[in-house]
């Protein structure tokens, strides 16, 4: 299914800007189906059929009513002339309404009704009939869509919540037809932004309280508001009003958070309603997110309990490192003293992750700069006045934290093998040429790439090569050994090891990906 974006680009000759000033219609008309207890529909004409053919771009329910529309019309293009009274208000430009069916393909509006729907009682997918009321949609003055109101066919008297609601609605479907509404701007689409059915207050132009829903008397009362609240200000009842009392004065929509007591929280969406640009009231949105903000610290709360603990494991870690180096100092030269100083270099690569996760703790890690602390390591280990070069190409991007630690272990091996063993020793007493320039005698090169179903990493250097008859899966060598077992077993995937001018090693590792791009096995 294509977004409403892609839809307009795809089909219709609106705008980037006017596309934009409908993205935010969609972001925000929530509370225009709420108010008219209705279903929504944004449609606009199609490129190149001068009119004549009509689009399907967006589409909402109530939650305060029944949906009339069990299937969804988004991308369903239709003949104007099957649709008049929408055709009228996109020519006209004008509000219009009547009676009319839904002109969308059979299979559509069967949807998935039972052949029997009528001895079972089921609803139509999408009703025969139904009360359409066009409003046009216009940015700088331009007609650029229209919504239709898809309403159902009743004949009773409403009660007073209903009789308010519907006079909003009215008031901001004309603040949509001049182009008032939506405002400039305005974020409409976080989570926990509050529906009409979360409590409504109605207010008039002095910031007297005109109405105020059951649901917003319920979240007045958890703020410790017991007296009556119509014809009183917010002020008079204890609450603060700035919020609103900004959207009376500037003409412009306030979202604020309002906390009576340390245990309660309301979120306060106040919206001016205007006529000729004359703010003539404001309706507020209330929702108790007391809940929500509880889970907000109780995650902080873990968050930082998972940071800290990520710290004092690198802390550990760092500890056995200084121990086991200080131990290696100890021994004389030979196989003990070496290793240690490997084991040690493990640890170290192992507490790299452990870092990044106490900076930034999550499911992911960006493995990009663990690369480059190992390089450094790697460097860092040589002991000879001369030097060898690393150059790392490419990237892998996050990985999961899981996979980092054990592809930190074997990318620190391998990058400490090339170091050691690439380069022979001359004369006996350093693994490198000198020269008088200072350039690099051997150089070793990492390359990173990822796709949507392998990770691929390879070690290259332009050393001596492989012994030959080398069998990664007979080596003698305990480094190589942790490498293979850790690929093979941890990671799941595979390492080959040739003679190509120097060493050439490849790891290939099948990853997925996870909603937010991260890397896991």
């Amino acid at each position: 299914m294509k977004t409403p974006g892609e839809l307009a680009a795809l089909h219709t000759d609106l705008s980037a800007a006017s596309l934009d000033h409908l993205q935010r219609l969609l972001g925000s008309w929530g509370v225009l189906s709420d108010l008219s207890f209705s279903d929504l529909l944004l449609v606009a004409p199609v490129r190149g059929t001068a009119g004549a053919k009509l689009i399907v771009l967006g589409q909402i329910r109530p939650t305060t009513w029944a949906t009339l529309l069990r299937v969804d019309l988004v991308g369903q293009i239709v003949e104007a002339s099957d649709w008049p009274v929408v055709t009228e208000a996109l020519q006209a430009g004008t509000m219009s309404s009547g009676l009319a069916a839904i002109p969308v393909p059979v299979q559509v509006r069967m949807g998935s009704v039972h052949p029997d729907s009528r001895d079972t009682g089921e609803v139509p997918a999408v009703p025969d009939t139904a009360q359409l009321e066009c409003v046009p949609v216009r940015h700088d003055g331009d007609l650029v869509a229209v919504v239709v109101r898809v309403a159902p066919l009743e004949d009773r008297r409403p009660g007073r919540l209903e009789k308010v609601y519907r006079d909003l609605y009215r008031r901001l479907s004309h603040m949509v037809a001049v182009g008032d509404f939506p405002f400039m701007g305005e974020d409409y689409t976080t989570e926990d932004a509050p529906r009409v059915g979360d409590g409504l207050l109605q207010i008039e132009p002095d910031g007297q309280i005109r109405y105020a829903s059951p649901n917003a008397m319920s979240a007045l009362h958890r703020m410790g508001v017991s007296d009556v609240v119509e014809g009183r200000r917010l002020s008079e009842l204890g609450i603060d009003d700035a919020a609103l009392d900004w959207t009376l004065r500037a003409g412009c929509p306030v979202t604020e958070e309002v906390e009576r007591r340390p245990d309660v929280i309301v979120l306060m969406q106040c919206t001016p309603l205007l006529e000729q640009k004359t703010v003539t009231g404001a309706m507020v949105l209330l929702r108790d997110v007391t809940d929500l903000r509880r889970l907000d610290r109780l995650l902080l709360s873990k968050d930082a309990a998972i940071r800290e603990v990520h710290h004092r494991v690198k802390n550990n870690l760092q500890t056995i490192s200084s121990l086991l180096r200080l131990q290696a100092r100890r021994l004389e030269p030979g196989q003990g003293q070496e290793a240690l100083r490997e084991a040690e270099r493990r640890v170290r690569s192992i507490a790299l992750v452990h870092e990044i996760l106490s900076r930034e703790p999550g499911d992911e890690v960006p493995f990009d700069e663990i690369v480059g602390s190992l390089v450094r390591m790697a460097e860092d280990s040589v002991v000879s006045g001369d030097r060898i070069g690393i150059r790392v190409t490419g990237d892998v991007g996050e990985v999961a934290a899981d996979v980092a630690t054990p592809l930190a272990v074997v990318l620190a091996e391998l990058l400490q093998n090339a170091v050691e063993h690439a380069f022979p020793s001359v004369g006996g007493d350093s693994v490198f040429v000198g020269n008088d320039e200072g350039e690099a005698v051997g150089h070793v090169e990492l390359v990173l790439s990822h796709d949507a179903d392998h990770l691929t990493l390879q070690v290259r250097d332009d050393g001596c090569g492989l012994p030959e008859g080398f069998d990664i899966d007979h080596t003698s060598s305990l480094g190589l050994s942790i490498v293979r077992d850790l690929v093979t077993s941890q990671l799941g995937g595979s390492i080959v090891m040739q003679s190509n001018g120097g060493t050439l090693v490849t790891l290939d590792l099948p990853v997925q990906r996870s909603s937010n791009d991260a890397t896991s096995l």
